[in-house]
């Protein structure tokens, strides 16, 4: 008997009617369950601060096009993309993404382009990728641009550290992903943030005026030059969110260490870059100079904070080189680079936001660094030489005659000696218990506080080196003679990040994705029970449920007819 036509236009109703509520609800009530181990479809809460701030529309271009890319670009390739979907979908406003070849870009147009990038730091690399005609060169660019209806900014997203394999680079590059594009959009939002100060008047900064620190930081972050003289009491430099010391050549007052004392227990961010040896690299020809130990005055302070920078130099088989004249050629003369020791490339670095990631960083004449006991105060070494390490006591030969002799080994028997620490906690201060230098109140005098202090053996490690050609002041990091581009600003720039707001953005770094490799052995042993199981195994239960489903029919209907 056939069901009334009302019924069958009653029950559509209520189907269509159930689909029209299902997705009116679904315009309101918006969420997203993650069943990944590491949470991999989730954001950190700092990244969501980020997206609520914005106010407009923003568009990603995903610059990781070429045809054929092999398998692992092509992971991070879509990796990028879910990361945008996944932003998308905790905005507000629309994020949108498409993807764009920077090669697409034609005549003259593109070299400027390409310069823009570069600009942004996102550098080409070359990969192989499958022909007709067997495997060719290509170039990629592998970075994106974030821009709204103003403004602009791009990020580098392949990054990895030296040493790493091919599969560790690409999955550390998706666990960063999260940070890099919610710190392009951060820049779009709130392109400018906190005060920070460089302090001038005992030498620091010598070799480039502070070039380094302001190329690396601007357009987020405000940097002044402070004299310290000028600074009357501590709540002059309360405004300042971090104060750089970078290489002082002069000792500083007892009445600056109180300032500077201070200013960390009032919870302020020190980062304090002093060379424990002087070298003057001018007279190092023919026979050369001796490095010899030098005070700027702040030995004291940053021994009650917990560390202390040793009067020597370390030197490292992983090393860099220095370029010396080797006689002439016709007219021209001949620079010869040489293996430069006192030049560390330093590699091994912290799993921690600052450093995670990270490439090679270059010191130049650096001092090794030990930790003494300061009770209360956490002590993170954030960078480590190589396993062929030496130490030098102050005084130091530095000659380029003993750049022609070859290394002994023996005598870099030392491993992973620490370049640069982070010190955080409860900090005391040097003037408890003492007397406070003249003009200072004994009422607005802190004991003890919470800052923070990051401390590095090498006064030169952010100051930038110079144009071979015309002397100007090269990008930080980058290196005249090997053309070579370290990851110094980058270190830099994660530094600030993390001790303007260690919780903030700069704490997705910490995420890890675990690589999940298959048991090739297994693989090889199981290949054929596992083909029947996806391949044979659904036809058979199609089969079984189809033989079921008639067997019922059959059974049904066979028992009407009788």
């Amino acid at each position: 008997m056939k069901k009334p036509i009302t019924n069958t236009i009653k029950q559509w109703t209520i189907l269509l009617g159930g689909v029209v509520v299902f997705v009116i609800l679904a315009q309101f009530l918006r969420f997203r369950i993650d069943l990944t181990e590491e949470k991999r479809y989730s954001l950190h809460p700092a990244t969501e601060e980020v997206l609520s701030q914005l106010t407009e529309p923003i568009h990603v271009d995903i610059l990781l096009v070429a045809d054929n890319l092999p398998g692992g670009m092509r992971r991070l390739q879509k990796s990028i993309e879910e990361t945008v979907r996944t932003f998308n979908s905790y905005s507000p406003e629309k994020i949108s993404y498409s993807y764009f070849d920077p090669l697409s870009v034609e005549g003259s147009e593109q070299e400027a382009f390409i310069g823009t990038l570069t600009q942004y730091g996102i550098n080409p690399t070359n990969v192989y990728v499958s022909q007709n005609s067997g495997q060719q060169a290509t170039l990629i660019f592998p970075g994106i641009l974030v821009s709204d209806s103003e403004f602009e900014t791009g990020a580098l997203v392949l990054k990895g550290e030296r040493g790493m394999g091919a599969d560790e680079i690409l999955n550390q590059s998706i666990e960063n992903l999260e940070f890099e594009l919610s710190n392009a959009i951060k820049k779009l939002v709130s392109p400018e943030e906190s005060a920070i100060a460089m302090i001038m008047g005992h030498g620091e900064m010598a070799e480039d005026d502070g070039y380094g620190l302001v190329e690396a930081l601007d357009g987020e972050f405000e940097l002044f030059k402070v004299p310290l003289e000028q600074a009357k009491k501590p709540s002059d430099l309360a405004n300042f969110k971090i104060i750089f010391i970078e290489g002082p050549r002069e000792i500083y007052t007892e009445r600056e260490i109180y300032l500077l004392d201070q200013y960390v227990m009032n919870g302020g961010n020190l980062v304090v870059m002093i060379d424990g040896v002087a070298v003057d690299i001018a007279q190092a020809g023919g026979e050369g100079t001796f490095a010899m130990p030098v005070d700027s005055g702040l030995e004291n302070l940053l021994f009650k904070y917990g560390i202390r920078v040793n009067k020597d130099l370390i030197q490292d088989l992983n090393f860099g080189y220095f370029p010396v004249m080797a006689g002439n050629f016709g007219n021209q003369d001949q620079m010869v680079p040489l293996p430069w020791p006192f030049y560390i490339q330093a590699g091994i670095m912290q799993d921690h936001p600052i450093t995670k990631g990270l490439d090679v960083v270059y010191f130049r004449f650096a001092s090794s660094l030990d930790t003494v006991m300061a009770e209360g105060v956490r002590k993170t070494p954030l960078i480590f030489s190589s396993n062929h390490s030496g130490i030098l006591k102050a005084p130091v030969r530095v000659a380029f005659n003993d750049m022609q002799k070859e290394p002994q080994e023996e005598n870099f028997s030392l491993k992973n000696l620490p370049m640069g620490y982070l010190l955080e906690g409860n900090f005391t201060s040097l003037f408890k218990n003492r007397f406070l230098p003249e003009g200072f109140s004994k009422e607005e005098f802190k004991d003890s506080g919470s800052g923070k202090v990051v401390v590095f053996g090498d006064g030169d490690v952010f100051q930038s080196q110079r144009n071979l050609q015309d002397g100007s002041p090269l990008a930080l990091g980058e290196d005249p003679f090997s053309q070579v581009t370290y990851a110094n600003k980058l270190l830099l720039r994660n530094m600030v990040k993390y001790l303007s707001e260690p919780e903030g953005i700069i704490a997705s770094r910490t995420r890890t994705f675990k690589i999940r490799p298959l048991n090739k052995v297994k693989v090889a042993q199981e290949k054929t029970f596992w083909q029947l199981i996806n391949v044979v195994a659904p036809v058979m239960i199609l089969l079984l449920i189809g033989a079921f489903v008639w067997w019922i029919r059959n059974q049904k209907f066979s028992k009407k007819i009788n």
